[in-house]
């Protein structure tokens, strides 16, 4: 199987097939507009406003698993990160990454990139979670905002930490876009 052979929902709940990405590096997201980590939407915005045009995506899946931080509509979502963080790059439907209900295409991530890359603040954020009693053992997504890198073939190339800045990740994007 691969990324390839998925379909996910847009706002809509129309079916988008991932093929129709085959080719574009893909930073695949998981992320919350009520979180800590919401202002790295700028950040995601300035890499797929700079890489776009050399076939970069970046696919913003909303999720509310982490202490509801993902209320509203799939288009409340999806507007409130045009309006507030300027983004352009594609919202889809709001979906759960773990547990029995995780959507297939996010179990396949996990399985590829059972493992965070983690930057300077990980090790503090974990205890925080383990405040939370939130998991950060596994291959579970430990929280919003992990970031799954992957190449124009279709592999995952890195999964990052919550914590990781998308302007730390561009070294990364740029090797893949240019390469």
């Amino acid at each position: 199987m691969s990324i390839y052979d998925f379909k996910v929902k847009d706002i809509m709940f129309k079916d988008i097939a991932m093929s129709d990405y085959k080719g574009k590096v893909m930073l695949i997201v998981n992320t919350a507009t009520g979180c800590g980590f919401t202002p790295q939407y700028a950040g995601l915005s300035d890499l797929y406003d700079k890489y776009r045009d050399q076939g970069f995506e970046v696919l913003d899946f909303p999720c509310n698993q982490f202490l509801n931080q993902a209320p509203g509509s799939n288009e409340e979502l999806a507007n409130f990160c045009q309006v507030t963080f300027g983004t352009k790059f594609k919202t889809f439907a709001k979906i759960d990454v773990n547990g029995k209900n995780a959507d297939p295409l996010f179990t396949w991530l996990k399985d590829q990139a059972a493992a965070d890359t983690e930057d300077s603040e990980a090790g503090e954020f974990k205890k925080v979670l383990h405040k939370l009693k939130q998991t950060v053992a596994g291959k579970d997504i430990k929280w919003n905002f992990t970031k799954f890198l992957v190449d124009r073939e279709g592999r995952v190339v890195r999964r990052f930490a919550p914590t990781f800045k998308p302007e730390d990740m561009e070294d990364d994007i740029k090797r893949l876009v240019e390469g």
